[in-house]
């Protein structure tokens, strides 16, 4: 029997791009190709969904996410950083399934609270540390709530770790969601 390989086949052709512009900017914050493949399986998984990543980041996740989506679906994706955001809109601006917000994360799902998503990354600290009740307010039942970064890791500040353990602990706790702790730190939930 072939032994599995877990890498992700059918890699973006403009994750390079976004990787070198990270790079640039100093921007480490990026999702792995494991985490990527994962969203991009997830996003498949919604055709014609309404899907929303919190933290977009320079775009990596952006663009495995945008990968997985058919062509009904819908992606929002916040970042309050325009500069970061800039590189993702240079390489997905022109798809018309995507639309980018340059806000504070916060403010983004108060304004929107009244929507409802198939699928939330939320890759930032508003809707995953902070606002985590509206971020799970907004997931349709049957739809995805993914955090990702939650093994502690060297590039986290003080105080970091006891955030990702209380998380957690609240989401152990919820009767309307089933959890997935999996893999590099991932969770995934669904809305019951």
């Amino acid at each position: 029997m072939k032994e599995m390989n877990d890498t992700p086949t059918h890699t973006p052709r403009a994750i390079t791009h976004i990787k070198e512009a990270s790079q640039t900017l100093g921007f480490t914050m990026n999702c792995d190709d494991l985490t990527g493949g994962l969203l991009k399986t997830l996003a498949a998984s919604k055709p014609g969904g309404r899907l929303l990543e919190l933290g977009t980041g320079t775009g990596l996740s952006t663009v495995w996410i945008a990968g997985g989506m058919n062509k009904d679906s819908t992606l929002w994706t916040v970042e309050l950083e325009e500069n970061y955001s800039q590189v993702a809109q240079q390489v997905l601006g022109d798809d018309r399934r995507i639309k980018f917000f340059i806000e504070d994360g916060t403010a983004f799902l108060e304004r929107h609270q009244n929507e409802q998503f198939d699928f939330i990354f939320a890759d930032t600290w508003p809707g995953k540390y902070w606002s985590l009740e509206l971020a799970l307010n907004m997931v349709k039942p049957g739809g995805f709530y993914i955090i990702d970064d939650m093994i502690e890791q060297s590039n986290w500040p003080e105080g970091h770790a006891e955030k990702a353990e209380v998380l957690l602990e609240t989401l152990d706790k919820r009767t309307d969601i089933s959890k997935l702790n999996w893999s590099t730190g991932i969770v995934i939930c669904t809305k019951l």
